[in-house]
């Protein structure tokens, strides 16, 4: 006994050494670091196998280096934490000063309209206290007073005298900085732009001021010397930028240069003309250490060297613009950008004015491109972004320049690119140009010498008017439904270009051959407000004759504008051929679609409001275009968007002909496609026009309207409708437009149920359309959750005839969960009391 108790004593003094404080030495220390490095995390294995081989660690027992290692994570992750609380601490402290200084300056705005609120009324009075009107003199005088400064101001700004040039620069300057920091214009905050630590910034646009104008304020983890850079290389990060060359650098006196620029920009649709910019840059530093590039264009106005003439550009002003960086303490920038521009909006269509006149379009296109481009760089700089497939950041940057701006050349078609324009067939609906420059595809197979008889590039584009199309939308139905649109056949055709036997010109036919899409994720920038992906098309041969066609093909794609709360963001989706080898330096010939929002106008009452339009009948040229639409009373706030499509084909010199008839027959397929998806996806409270029009009147759908009716009454006992009169379609119009979420799908044993019917309120739970429903399976919309239920009640349902399911949640089409109060389950008899398939209510159904 006595024996027992001595050994428990041991054995307690033996725990108590090895769980107390161990103090190691610097080479215990080092060699456990070694380990640690390897292995944050070893096992029991690992650290009895360290101390075997360690023999200076053969003095401290496993539990304690156990200890050690779980201190090591601990400190480990206070050092990050520590590390990310004093970046954000930097971050709030750098906007805490941002938002003073913006404070300081609206409080300067509003003394300034007070002032001049009291002027004004000043004047008022005065103006109705005399009688005298002394304003021609003074203008007078004021136009002999300008007279007189003009001639040593012209005589300053000599072409030839760099003190002239010095002069527009400094004068620029001073009117940068009077918008960027002062109150030189209005600016008014945009919707959703909220400041805060992670945000993009501060964004405003302009009110009522010359021209269009935005302003935005950010921080970034970069130097002002490198944001600079990254801002001045415009070609990088402003993607309808067509070239940009410096044509004089001339030194000024404090440092800084004057650069005298020509810019040419892409026009965004089909239907107006490119502009193009002559500007003089100016980049300086100031006394608080804080960089300044601003820019202006040069006119009679300002004086100045004279531009380069451009017959096919419409020439724009760039009022003073440009951006200041101030270096921030700790490390950053904070960075002050101002886009000013005049775009002649007289000179476009009138229905298209809105696209140049929008401050909010330059803001999503210009300004805050320029600061995401930035926010991406040091995101990728700090190593905050890891993108998958071995790519570096730049190499995919790369791939989504190129299919922009490939896209933009196949939508303006340049003469001095070598695009000419194709006769017609008659109807102006879709343009045919064509391009046989040599070095048009670059890398493809036709570019060798084994294939004499590569004829060019062919493009088909045509541009059309939405009304009540959510561009967002639309576009993401256009990403994730391509068989609702696209021909296989010609697609095939397309990646046949870059294989070494092209196929032959299919016809474009409605259905196509079958096939499936599979998204693989590519990249995506910090907002997710742009995605990069790869497309794999998987072919289905069910014909002898389409197995050479059957085969997987792969498309890189670029996805951007989907977020349905931008504002002024431009949706747009585009894509082009890939081999499967996907080199870095592939060839890509894109095509695709761009929606551009118009601003909210309201429009007549009737049928126009609730179709899509041909945009080639809305418009009218020049001032005294008053469309009829505004002469009559106004009763609908609708909102429009152009739509502009462009489809490019590789061709041989001896099927040129049949390649452009193939084109302009699939580019109207496409349209009519679009159409009919844009028509689906509307809003439903515009008009109840729109769900007649898609109210589906043949015979079997009326049958089947009364099928499930009838089991309803049967199975329930209740009324599912209440119609008056069963005689003609009056059930299947109270059917389709019941409130709740009706719709069926199929009863097969060997397949798996399927939706063959949805009413109008089930198209839109599901956002499809009845053409895109058979594509839809059952379980794929059901969660976990209700398939386990749906599993547990289906012999309820088979043997009763019906069953009442509880609440939950589903997927629509495009991956949006919907949630519902209750469902309803029931068998649809047909008439010799056969089943026919399964039907489901949602009721009170809404999206999450």
């Amino acid at each position: 006994m006595a024996l027992s108790i001595h050994n428990n004593k041991e054995s307690a003094n033996k725990h108590m050494d090895s769980s107390k404080y161990v103090r190691y030495s610097p080479e215990q220390v080092e060699a456990l670091e070694r380990v640690y490095t390897e292995c944050p995390k070893p096992s029991s294995l690992r650290r009895q196998q360290l101390i075997r081989e360690c023999p200076i660690l053969s003095n401290i027992e496993p539990r304690q280096i156990k200890v050690w290692f779980q201190n090591r994570r601990c400190r480990e992750k206070q050092r990050k934490e520590a590390s990310r609380l004093q970046t954000v601490n930097r971050k709030l402290s750098a906007m805490n000063k941002l938002l003073m200084e913006e404070n300081d300056r609206l409080q300067k705005q509003v003394s300034h309209l007070v002032y001049e609120n009291g002027y004004m009324r000043t004047q008022l009075q005065s103006a109705s206290a005399t009688t005298t009107d002394n304003s021609c003199e003074s203008v007078v005088m004021s136009g002999q007073h300008q007279q007189q400064q003009n001639p040593t101001q012209h005589s300053q700004r000599d072409a030839n005298n760099p003190a002239g040039l010095l002069a527009i620069a400094e004068e620029t300057l001073a009117e940068f900085l009077s918008k960027a920091t002062g109150t030189a214009v209005d600016w008014v905050q945009m919707i959703g732009m909220k400041p805060g630590p992670d945000s993009i910034g501060i964004v405003a646009v302009s009110r009522n001021c010359s021209g269009v104008a935005a302003r935005a304020c950010g921080l970034v983890s970069l130097e002002p010397t490198k944001v600079a850079e990254i801002l001045k290389d415009r070609l990088s990060w402003f993607r309808d930028c067509r070239c940009l060359d410096v044509l004089s650098v001339v030194p000024a006196g404090n440092g800084g240069t004057i650069e005298l620029m020509y810019m040419q920009t892409y026009a965004p649709t089909t239907l107006a003309a490119a502009r193009d910019f002559w500007t003089l840059r100016y980049s300086t530093s100031l006394e608080d250490g804080s960089l300044v590039v601003c820019e202006r264009s040069l006119t009679t106005s300002t004086g100045g060297p004279t531009g380069p003439p451009a017959s096919s550009f419409v020439r724009a002003e760039m009022l003073p613009s440009g951006f200041l960086i101030r270096p921030c303490d700790g490390g950053g920038s904070i960075i002050h950008i101002v886009d000013h521009v005049d775009l002649d909006a007289w000179s476009v269509p009138e229905v298209l004015r809105p696209l140049y006149e929008s401050s909010k379009i330059l803001a999503q296109k210009i300004t805050m491109a320029a600061l995401r481009h930035i926010r991406q760089i040091a995101q990728e700089t700090s190593g905050e972004i890891q993108y998958g497939g071995g790519r570096q950041p730049a190499v995919l940057r790369t791939f989504s320049q190129r299919l922009c701006r490939g896209f933009n050349d196949a939508i303006n078609g340049f003469a001095d690119d070598g695009w000419s324009l194709m006769n017609s067939d008659g109807v102006e609906d879709v343009t045919i140009v064509i391009n046989s420059s040599p070095n048009k595809f670059i890398g493809s197979q036709y570019n060798t010498s084994m294939f004499p008889t590569f004829g060019g590039v062919l493009c088909a584009k045509a541009s059309m008017l939405l009304q009540n199309v959510p561009p967002a939308l639309l576009v993401r139905f256009l990403r994730e439904h391509r068989s609702e649109w696209a021909d296989y056949g010609v697609d095939a055709y397309s990646a046949a270009c870059l294989k070494a036997s092209p196929y032959a010109v299919p016809c474009a036919r409605p259905g196509g051959f079958p096939s499936s899409q599979v998204i693989l994720p590519l990249a995506h920038t910090v907002e997710h407000e742009e995605f990069l992906e790869v497309v794999r098309l998987e072919g289905h041969a069910f014909s002898p004759e389409d197995v050479a066609l059957a085969r997987d093909m792969y498309l890189l794609q670029q996805c951007c504008g989907v977020d349905e709360n931008a504002v002024g963001s431009c949706a747009q989706l585009v894509f082009a051929p890939i081999d499967e080898s996907f080199a870095d330096d592939a060839p890509l010939l894109p095509s695709g679609f761009r929606v551009i929002p118009l601003d909210s106008k309201t429009v007549t009452d009737g049928p126009a409001a609730t179709r899509t339009l041909d945009l080639a009948s809305a418009l009218e040229v020049g001032s005294g275009g008053t469309r009829a639409v505004g002469e009559t009373e106004l009763n609908n706030y609708t909102s429009r968007s152009v739509l502009t499509i462009a489809f490019q084909f590789t061709f041989e010199n001896h099927l040129r002909d049949n390649v452009a008839a193939m084109a302009r027959q699939y580019v109207r397929s496409v349209v009519g496609s679009v159409q009919r998806v844009a028509m689906a996806i509307a809003p439903s409270r515009l008009s109840s026009d729109v769900g007649s029009k898609s109210l589906p009147g043949s015979p079997e759908a009326l049958t089947l309207a009364r099928w499930i009716c009838r089991s309803y009454r049967i199975h329930t006992g209740g009324e599912l409708l209440r119609v008056e009169s069963p005689a003609g379609d009056a059930l299947l119009k109270q059917l389709w437009h019941h409130s709740d979420a009706i719709m069926c799908c199929s009863l097969k044993t060997n397949a798996p149920p399927v939706f063959t019917f949805a009413n109008q309120a089930g198209l839109d739970m599901l956002e499809t359309t009845l053409v895109a429903l058979q594509d839809i399976m059952l379980d794929k919309i059901l969660d976990e959750a209700g398939r386990k239920i749906l599993c547990s009640e289906f012999a309820k349902i088979m043997q009763q005839g019906f069953a009442y399911l509880p609440a939950g949640i589903c997927v629509s089409s495009m991956g949006r969960p919907v949630s519902y109060e209750q469902a309803v389950a029931w068998k649809v008899l047909n008439d010799d009391d056969s089943n026919h398939c399964l039907a489901f209510m949602f009721i009170n159904w809404s999206f999450v």
